[in-house]
């Protein structure tokens, strides 16, 4: 697994696992029990996913030591306000069984921003957190909230995939080194993305498919990718991808795919489901 550098020191595997909307009936936990066999170390989850007790309960069960996985979790927009984030947080650990998480977020950029950010910089200092970040935030929300942090946020949680590559909120990033965590890495599973030549054509050359060559382009770009599925086949080949590498004319080529535009799909899910479950 490739390891990746975030602005404050630490160090994040480059590909986790998303447990967005599988359910807390044991289903997380038996995806996230999967996804740990099959060699996954990053796992990442959210109060708004109602499954955060699976997923600690999977890794206590694992065997594998506390440090060697990294768990991310994030705080929901009933928790924001000082006061209120710092409980927020204490019930994440709770649920998850946990004295510290690796990375925690702000899953939302609403309400009390900038109250709730200061918690987390006090519960970093404090060790129940050790790198803190945000989620969902354009360009325009970015340079709104963040000049009022005093720690710049190590990611940004937001939709990325070759047909949205957020390239303008890559750049603001960069200037501060602030890493993306690419949900919906695969867009939706979109068949359009998945059935591009350009991509079949390269997943026959590398003996891949065509997941695995969307995976491979975006870390390679410096994405941490959040993949998710419940199948086990597809859990363990998303992770199958450091044994190839893209040449920079393949690289380009992908790069050529932005249409600047995300999918539609996580919004109707959202309409279905209700505001809890509107975004990753």
């Amino acid at each position: 697994m490739e390891m990746v550098t975030l602005n404050d020191g630490n160090k994040i595997p480059a590909v986790g696992f998303g447990v967005f909307l599988i359910p807390n009936d044991g289903a997380t936990y038996e995806a996230v029990t999967r996804a740990l066999k099959a060699g996954y170390r990053h796992i990442d989850t959210a109060a708004a996913y109602f499954n955060e007790a699976e997923v600690g309960k999977a890794v206590k069960d694992s065997g594998i030591p506390r440090e060697e996985i990294f768990i991310t979790s994030k705080l929901w927009l009933q928790d924001y306000g000082y006061e209120a984030a710092k409980k927020g947080l204490e019930t994440s650990l709770e649920k998850l069984g946990l004295d510290y998480v690796d990375l925690y977020l702000l899953h939302q950029p609403y309400g009390d921003v900038a109250g709730a950010w200061k918690a987390l910089e006090e519960a970093k200092a404090e060790g129940k957190i050790r790198s803190i970040g945000v989620s969902n935030m354009t360009p325009k929300i970015w340079k709104e909230f963040v000049p009022q942090f005093a720690t710049m946020p190590a990611v940004n949680q937001v939709e990325c995939n070759p047909f949205f590559q957020q390239k303008e909120l890559r750049a603001l990033l960069a200037e501060n080194d602030v890493k993306i965590e690419a949900y919906q890495p695969l867009g939706h599973g979109d068949e359009t993305l998945l059935s591009h030549p350009d991509i079949v054509k390269l997943a026959d050359k590398y003996g891949k498919n065509p997941g695995q060559i969307i995976l491979r382009f975006e870390v390679q770009d410096g994405l941490i990718v959040l993949p998710k599925s419940t199948n086990p086949q597809r859990i363990a080949g998303n992770i199958d991808i450091f044994d190839f590498e893209l040449s920079d004319g393949e690289m380009d080529s992908l790069r050529t795919l932005d249409t600047g535009k995300n999918g539609l799909v996580i919004g109707l899910v959202g309409i279905a489901l209700g505001a809890d479950a509107k975004h990753p």
